[in-house]
């Protein structure tokens, strides 16, 4: 009897996914948003959003003008990181350039400088336009590194007062310090969770819209089976997302996957069914598909960008969003992405974060099942 029972349901479950996917063949809409703007906006946001900064603008002023200073300034020019766009013998000029935003540096060379070469003491001035504590900050780690090699080059002088100790650093899975590496991972995790909530919170709404609900409400289709139903679709689309936006952002950005892909497709799994049933919680409270797009917007763009780790590190939250932040499926998938693509982490490492994910999924969707009534207000 029981195993009659529980293949009925089983059989009440496909034909709920098998409408659901009519309803999906027939909206073509559905589709191209749950397919191409996922890959679409990880091309546009990994090319557009960077914290690399090259190609600074530089104003050399060099008094001394000797061949030690022009040896000087083409070795902070040879690597391009800098580009020399103002040249002259005044500093009130090149600094004119910087309060106009020309420039975002400007290399000062004061007459004797080539003697004080030849004495092992010589020292030049770096002026970085701080209006942005990112650009000054980067400029100023490239201009040290930069004179303290020219200085060893010529000579072994000492340029910009080297400190007593040397400390040799080896940075760790992302070598190149690209922004593409630390960015597409939470890019993407961010584009699964808008894409995954949008597409959800318009299922139910629409059924009760359209005014088919009352029709449903007449088979003996459960509540339960109608929310898995609903859900088993847009999860195979869901995964096909995931496996679209880890392709591009290997082929495109070259982010290896280092870990264990079992850990990543479960993470994966969990991740998109907590959003998925978000979703479908929004869709059944409103049952308005404007309403639900709103509040699947407010509640799924911001949080998952803000609050995930994505762009802003968590420690450096305060102490109130850092707690609502735990709450924030996104970001433990951030985690889990991370770890399984750049730093090569598995099981032993990422449980906590897809314990929460089980447990968000569990909890949004015993809500959208209780909050599913089976009668017309």
């Amino acid at each position: 009897m029981a195993p009659t029972r529980a293949n009925h349901r089983v059989g009440r479950i496909l034909a709920m996914a098998e409408k659901e996917v009519l309803h999906i063949r027939r909206d073509i809409r559905t589709l191209y948003l749950a397919l191409a703007m996922p890959v679409l906006m990880l091309v546009l946001f990994g090319f557009g959003i960077s914290f690399d900064v090259d190609h600074l603008e530089l104003a050399v002023v060099d008094q001394d003008r000797t061949d030690l200073s022009r040896e000087l300034v083409r070795h902070v020019t040879a690597s391009n990181e800098f580009v020399v766009t103002h040249e002259g013998t005044s500093p009130e000029a090149a600094l004119g350039e910087l309060r106009r935003g020309a420039v975002t540096g400007v290399l000062l060379l004061n007459k004797g400088f080539a003697e004080d070469v030849k004495r092992g003491g010589a020292r030049v001035q770096w002026l970085v336009d701080g209006s942005d504590g990112n650009t000054a900050t980067q400029a100023l780690a490239k201009a040290q590194a930069l004179v303290q090699m020219a200085g060893r080059s010529m000579g072994g002088t000492v340029l910009l007062a080297a400190p007593p100790l040397e400390a040799r650093v080896r940075t760790l899975f992302n070598p190149d310090a690209r922004s593409a590496m630390f960015l597409v991972p939470g890019l993407a995790a961010y584009l699964l969770a808008i894409v995954a909530v949008l597409i959800t919170a318009l299922t139910v709404a629409r059924e009760w819209e359209r005014g088919s609900m009352e029709q449903l409400f007449a088979t003996p289709v459960g509540r339960l089976e109608i929310v898995v139903g609903k859900l088993l679709p847009y999860l195979g689309i869901g995964l096909l997302q995931v496996l679209l936006v880890l392709t591009v952002g290997a082929w495109v950005f070259d982010v290896p996957v280092r870990g264990s892909l079992v850990v990543l497709g479960l993470g994966s799994v969990l991740f998109l069914v907590g959003m998925l049933g978000q979703g479908l919680l929004i869709s059944v409270v409103t049952r308005n598909q404007v309403v639900a797009t709103q509040v699947a917007t407010m509640t799924s763009v911001l949080p998952s960008m803000l609050l995930s780790g994505f762009i802003f590190p968590i420690e450096n939250l305060p102490v109130p969003l850092k707690l609502i932040s735990t709450l924030i499926p996104a970001r433990y998938y951030v985690a889990t992405l991370r770890g399984v693509l750049l730093r090569g982490n598995g099981m032993e490492v990422l449980w906590p974060q897809l314990v929460a994910l089980a447990l968000f999924a569990l909890v949004v969707l015993a809500l959208a099942t209780r909050r599913f009534q089976r009668r017309l207000d």
